[in-house]
């Protein structure tokens, strides 16, 4: 198998909190070029080292960064887009000083050529009984012309439907949507979920996001696929701090769905309830295997009942019911 080795500029005090949350986007492993480390190195008079190469000297005056790799595919192109999304929301956060530039390299690409050059990993795909997903420039394949067509396109916003978290979103949404329901999208991206559900026959839908850039991009997509204001609208925001804007969101929806990480579905967990009507349905996704029955024990407590738990290399969603 190939693979993209993606590199992220940041600053030293930012490389553990950085890689934490990159582990939760899936990220096995990584390799971590610090200058400050390399200089404590030097500087230990207890070092058992007559010779150090002159190579390795150059780290004295590297900029730290964070590198990792990512399979050169589908699903590795869609995880970067999520890589990329985290990071465009980290640059505008509050503590967008302490985590530095972000700047990101894919191999030799740069990330602002990225988007011109991944058009190859992208391809119709066809989820679960009823969509189709597809990019613009692709044609419908044979034999999927009475599937409904959900048209997106890759851009700085995760959510293209070629990651398993995004699939198996989609097909627990289909297994529960009911026509003419309310769809709340928390933690839009492209907006491919809610954009979908509508799709699906869900009436209308609301997203939201924490990346400005997602927003614009949710909307823009909704248009895109025949949906107007009058029944898609998106908001950028936290609805964990922002309590402005969980009262504009309201309540009465009959399904939420939340493709996001672990700790911020953790963290929304006693929020989800004053979003449902009673009896609504709740999907999230984004979970890796590891931490899903931290995830699920948390949202059991908070008053839902597991119905659907589901798994594909390496990732979890799940479908619940609020009691």
């Amino acid at each position: 198998m190939n693979w993209f080795e993606v590199t992220i500029r940041t600053e030293t005090p930012a490389v553990d909190a950085l890689c934490a949350l990159l582990t939760d986007h899936g990220v096995k492993g990584f390799s971590i070029q610090d200058k400050e480390s390399f200089q404590e190195f030097l500087d230990d008079k207890d070092g058992k080292w007559d010779y150090i190469d002159d190579d390795l000297m150059g780290l004295k005056d590297c900029d730290t960064t964070v590198t990792f790799y990512l399979p050169d595919d589908a699903q590795g192109a869609e995880q970067l887009n999520g890589v990329r999304s985290l990071l465009a929301g980290l640059r505008s956060g509050e503590h967008a000083a302490f985590y530095g530039s972000l700047a990101l390299q894919c191999g030799n690409v740069s990330e602002e050529d990225w988007a011109n050059n991944w058009k190859q990993y992208f391809k119709p795909l066809q989820i679960g009984r009823k969509l189709l997903i597809k990019p613009s420039w692709e044609e419908i394949p044979a034999g999927c012309e009475d599937r409904t067509v959900l048209e997106i396109d890759p851009a700085s916003s995760f959510g293209t439907g070629q990651h398993h978290t995004t699939r198996l979103c989609l097909e627990l949404a289909e297994s529960v949507l009911q026509e003419g329901d309310r769809v709340l999208d928390l933690g839009c991206g492209s907006g491919i979920l809610s954009i979908g559900t509508i799709l699906l026959g869900a009436k209308e839908a609301a997203a939201v996001d924490i990346v400005d850039n997602s927003v614009r991009t949710a909307i823009e997509n909704a248009g895109k696929n025949g949906i107007g204001a009058d029944r898609y609208t998106a908001y950028c925001g936290d609805i964990i701090s922002d309590t402005a804007l969980r009262e504009k969101l309201g309540t009465g929806y009959d399904l939420i769905c939340a493709n996001i990480v672990a700790d911020v579905l953790i963290a929304m967990s006693g929020l989800f309830e004053s979003f449902l009507k009673p009896g609504g349905s709740l999907i999230v996704s984004g979970i890796i295997i590891e931490r899903a029955d931290e995830v699920l024990d948390t949202l059991t407590a908070a008053g839902f009942e597991k119905l659907d738990v589901r798994e594909k290399e390496g990732w979890a969603a799940a479908l619940l019911r609020l009691k």
